[in-house]
């Protein structure tokens, strides 16, 4: 294990789980760290002595084992024997059913845990999740998140004290999430030191995603196509996609341009999000916005890695962290996370939807002397009074009311700090 390792907070969630029987599924885009993860939990293990065994997919070696369940099960019980033993398998996409064969593999009762991880692909081809359903927990790995990086970065003094360090370390804070927005959370680009390096590094990740996430295992054929498609989205985040436009921009049919969109969103590219409406046919029927999973691989796929200037690339990057930051604070819960735009035009940048509540979202990279509301929340307040507003800035935190609704002024790092519920 590299002495650089990134702690990771889905490991914690791992280790707790290990007990479990069902299989273990690791999943999220590729370079996210997933590898590295399996290889510290198997390491721990190790150093318990419990016995392990690590086979990957990505070596030809390794694929000689997956001819056949029965092959796989020869070659565990060969190192492991025919007692308690931990079964890590990486990169499962590239089995051709994946699924079923894990599925069949479960149902034999044998005495292992396996750890299993994936790309986003795994649900295109091997169709996992309709062939798990029971036999598996999914924990889905993305890029390094704010407080993971900031954690790193400061060599994990803080680590369990970061309300504290949050508030009364800014100018060293207000450096961080610059690096942050522009250099993204990809380990291996976050690792390195030098700007060449990184750039160097996200490149590989990009051509990567490209080459053989989409080429090879989701078969399009217009790759010069797909990315572009990646680039026009990298300049439209938090703002409505519109198909029609987009199409004739790109040469591109309206089914080939939303199949495209899919295979990005279920290799977690990005995400998209649909409009909050209590009528869902007509939160359906409209544009989505779209969120990229990394903020550094959408500033390189615009050539601005590392060069975030203009205020405006700041503010629509920023507004894509607070969108991060809150999926990842929601990620054990059924919320949903929507945008709302009145017919007027006023728009709300993110609602979350609990089901019986919601709490609308502004985002402001600016800073504020004094808590300004902001007009668009006048009327969502007056059509669904929710009992709390956030408006999260660069620098106050204040709390006012409009009307019975609480509106609270929030930094990125209170609301790495905030209860979500």
């Amino acid at each position: 294990m590299t002495d650089l390792f990134i702690r990771r907070y889905v490991l914690e969630d791992l280790r707790r789980d290990l007990s479990k029987k069902e299989i273990a599924f690791l999943i999220g885009p590729r370079q996210s760290g997933k590898t590295t993860l399996m290889k510290v939990l198997q390491e721990e293990l190790e150093r318990k002595g419990e016995k392990t065994l690590f086979l990957s997919l990505d070596f030809e070696y390794d694929r000689e084992y997956f001819r056949s369940q029965q092959s796989l099960v020869k070659k565990i019980e060969l190192e492991l024997g025919k007692k308690r033993g931990f079964v890590f398998i990486d990169e499962i996409q590239r089995k051709e059913d994946a699924g079923l064969f894990l599925k069949g593999i479960y149902d034999l009762a044998l005495p292992y845990k396996f750890i299993v991880s994936g790309s986003g692909s795994v649900d295109l081809k091997a169709k996992i999740k309709e062939s798990m359903v029971g036999r598996k927990r999914a924990y889905e790995l993305y890029p390094v998140s704010l407080s993971e990086f900031v954690s790193f970065k400061t060599d994990y003094k803080y680590e369990n004290n970061l309300p504290e360090f949050f508030s009364s370390e800014k100018p060293q804070l207000a450096q961080l999430l610059t690096e942050y927005l522009n250099f993204g959370g990809y380990p291996r680009v976050i690792l390195e030191t030098e700007l060449r390096d990184k750039i160097r590094m996200v490149d590989e990740i990009y051509q990567g995603y490209i080459e053989k996430d989409i080429a090879y295992l989701l078969k399009v054929e217009k790759i010069e196509a797909f990315g572009s498609l990646i680039k026009l989205l990298a300049d439209q985040v938090g703002r409505l996609v519109n198909y029609s436009e987009i199409s004739n921009t790109l040469g591109l049919s309206l089914p080939t341009l939303k199949n495209y969109l899919w295979y990005a969103e279920k290799t977690f590219i990005l995400q998209r999000i649909s409009p909050y409406f209590r009528n869902i046919r007509k939160e359906i029927s409209k544009s989505p916005t779209v969120y990229f999973s990394d903020m550094g691989l959408r500033n390189y796929s615009l050539g601005i890695f590392g060069r975030l200037l203009r205020h405006e690339d700041l503010g629509f990057v920023f507004q894509n962290l607070v969108f991060l930051t809150i999926k990842d604070k929601l990620r054990w819960s059924n919320a949903e996370i929507h945008y709302w735009r009145s017919k007027s035009g006023a728009e709300i940048d993110l609602v979350i939807d609990f089901g019986k509540k919601v709490i609308p979202v502004e985002v402001k990279y600016k800073d504020f002397s004094q808590p300004l509301i902001p007009r668009s929340f006048t009327g969502f307040i007056e059509k669904y009074s929710p009992e709390k507003c956030l408006v999260i800035n660069k620098n106050l935190k204040a709390t006012t009311h409009v009307k019975k609704s609480e509106v609270q002024f929030l930094t990125i790092w209170d609301l790495i700090q905030e209860e979500m519920d």
